[in-house]
Parts: C-alpha cells; structure tokens; sequence
C-alpha cells in the first residue's frame, strides 16, 4: 500500500489539484492506495465516486498541518505501507517514519533565498526522501541550485486526462457567443501577476490595429481581476476582452477548442514561478497552440517554433512580435496540428509508467 498525503485535493479546482487526483486514481489501478487529504465542502459526495479511501482533515491551516501528521504517524504503526507520496515537502515535515517517502516539487515552494529559514526547512525534508520529482527541467535545476542533492531529484512531467470529446450545442454556443471575432486569443488561469494578463491586453491595444475583429477570451478569477478589467476600460478595449468565471468544464473546453492562441507568457513575480503549465498541455489537446514565458518551465510543456512560442513575458516587444507571428498566414494551424500530435506524451498512461519505474 502507497499513501499520498496532499494539501491540493478536489473537488477543489486547479492544476496542482487535478495532479493529485489523476496521480491518485493511475496508482489506484496499480497499487493499494490510501489518501490524506485537507477537508473541503461537499467533499463526500465527490470522495464517494472513487473506488480507494480519502481521508480528510480540517481545522486552521497550521493546527491541520500537525493533525493530519498524527493521523498518518498512527497509521503507518498500524498498517503496511510501501511508500508516501507527497504533493508538497510540508507535508512530509512532520511525518516520522522509515518507509520509503517521494515528494512532488512545482516551483515556486522550493523558491526561497539560500540559506533563508524555509530553503533549510525544504532542503532537510528533500535530502531525506528516496526521490524528488521534479514537474521540469527548469524546477529540477531550481531544486538543485538551492541546495537539493542532485541525485535525488528526476523530472516527471505532470500527466493529463485525454481531452473529452466536446458537446455539439457547447460548441455552437461558443461559435454564437464569439460570432465573426478572429483572430481569437485565450487564456485559463488565476488572475495574478505571475500570469501575465497585464501586458497581453497592453499587447491587444497594438494588434487590435491589424485586426480589428481579434478577441482575448479570460477564463478564471483572481486577486488580480478587477486591476485587468480597469485597464481593458482603460486601453478601450471592452469590446475585444471577454470575461467568464464559474463556468462549467464543457464550455471553458469548447472555449478553447474554438480559440486559436492559448496565451500565458508568465514571469517570475516575486518567489512564484510557473514550474511547468498543465493548461499548456491541455490547450493542445484540442490542437490549440500556445505562447509562454522563457521565465519558468513552460519550455516541457511547449516545443519552440513546434507546437508554439516561447518569449520574455517582460517585454511587450516580443509578446507581440510572437502572438503577430503566429497570427500571420494563420501559421496558428500548423503550429496546432504539431501541438496536438505531441500532446500524447503527457497521458497519464505514459506517465504513470514512470513512476511504477522508480516505486518499483
């Protein structure tokens, strides 16, 4: 039996929350599983859908951290467990036992200044499990630059789900929503600064010249939302941005399938860092390429000049050079066909494999 212990569970949204899960149920096909996850509302009638036991464990933050620590120090006294996979080194911090422990870095957890309090918290808990994995080359090196063991730590690319085939009615509702605007732009993420939405729309003033029709469609919520919609009014671009929020998987993905440049040229904001971009992956799946920032490890997820672009999200000189590029003889397409050719790659039948590689 595996243990995964995870602060990021659903039916909470996100991509660190879609990794759990999705690493949870490819482990619940191959192995005996038991997951340590924090509470949510209306987490019972999503837990009971799946076929391997969720535990979870409320409480404030810092009193929940010790509590679920307890839970699984009983528990492992009590039961054979192989091995605890871990989603974050805090959640290891705690936990003292022998077995086999695996922990999952991101990014912007491991980002500290070396020699600062949590770099000392983070590297004495990853220099004492079997192995760190890495979600990319740009945080497997982070990882090591400060101060992580270089032998420890391989790279597994975050798995995805294969894209579900898209409801006719979503897709129309999509083409009536949109009608003649094109070429058309999007990006699914959390409004804040690390994402970048800022300097794509100061972007969109100057291609909203060579094609007037262009459309930005912005699907998320964030601290950073009501800033972005002040500037659209102010840039008087309200009738080239869209905004949706709380909406249903079917239509942010029929969204997407009818977009033709999926936009997240990230930077580094302060310690946060975009350690990979599963958002990437899944606009490629419906054959929708992207631009993303040299800053972090958007370059797993996309092949320059390949399957999309890769550009300084700190300059507006090159977001725009390569979003006119791509829109240009609607180069978008080809750049769509690779991207989704590749996207296999990341199927989480892939992917598991490689970690039954290093359990094993």
């Amino acid at each position: 039996m595996y243990l995964i212990v995870t602060r990021a569970y659903p039916p909470e949204l996100g991509g660190m929350q879609s990794l759990m899960w999705g690493l949870s149920k490819e482990m619940s096909k191959n192995f005996m599983i038991k997951v340590f996850a924090d509470y949510q509302e209306n987490h019972k009638e999503f837990d009971n859908k799946e076929n391997f036991s969720i535990e979870r464990v409320g409480g404030i933050k810092f009193l929940r951290k010790i509590r679920k620590a307890q839970l699984i120090n009983e528990y492992l006294k009590d039961n054979k467990v192989q091995g605890i996979i871990a989603d974050h080194w805090k959640s290891l911090e705690l936990i003292n036992t022998d077995k086999k422990k695996y922990c999952l870095i991101h990014g912007k957890e491991i980002n500290h200044p070396k020699g600062s309090s949590l770099n000392k918290r983070a590297n004495k808990v990853l220099n004492n499990v079997e192995k760190v994995i890495a979600n990319s080359e740009y945080t497997k090196n982070l990882a090591i630059n400060n101060g992580v063991e270089p032998n420890k730590v391989l790279v597994i690319n975050p798995g995805v789900n294969p894209a579900k085939e898209l409801n006719k009615k979503s897709l129309e509702k999509v083409e009536s929503l949109l009608k003649v605007k094109t070429p058309r732009l999007i990006t699914v993420s959390r409004f804040d600064k690390r994402k970048n939405h800022e300097k794509v729309i100061m972007t969109l003033r100057n291609l909203k010249q060579i094609y007037p029709d262009i459309v930005y469609i912005c699907i998320g919520d964030g601290d950073e939302l009501e800033n972005i919609k002040e500037l659209v009014k102010e840039l008087d671009l309200s009738a080239q941005v869209m905004f949706f929020n709380d909406i249903t998987d079917e239509l942010k993905n029929s969204l997407i399938a009818k977009s033709d440049i999926f936009v997240m040229p990230s930077i580094i904001h302060k310690t946060s860092v975009e350690g990979f971009g599963i958002a990437y992956v899944e606009a490629a799946q419906y054959g929708i390429t992207s631009l993303g920032g040299k800053d972090g490890g958007e370059s797993d997820a996309i092949q320059h000049d390949k399957t999309g672009l890769i550009c300084d999200g700190n300059s507006l000189d090159e977001i725009y050079s390569s979003l006119n590029s791509m829109i240009e003889n609607k180069r978008y397409l080809e750049l769509g066909r690779n991207a989704k050719e590749l996207s296999s790659k990341f199927d989480w039948s892939s992917t598991i494999e490689k970690y039954k590689k290093i359990l094993n």
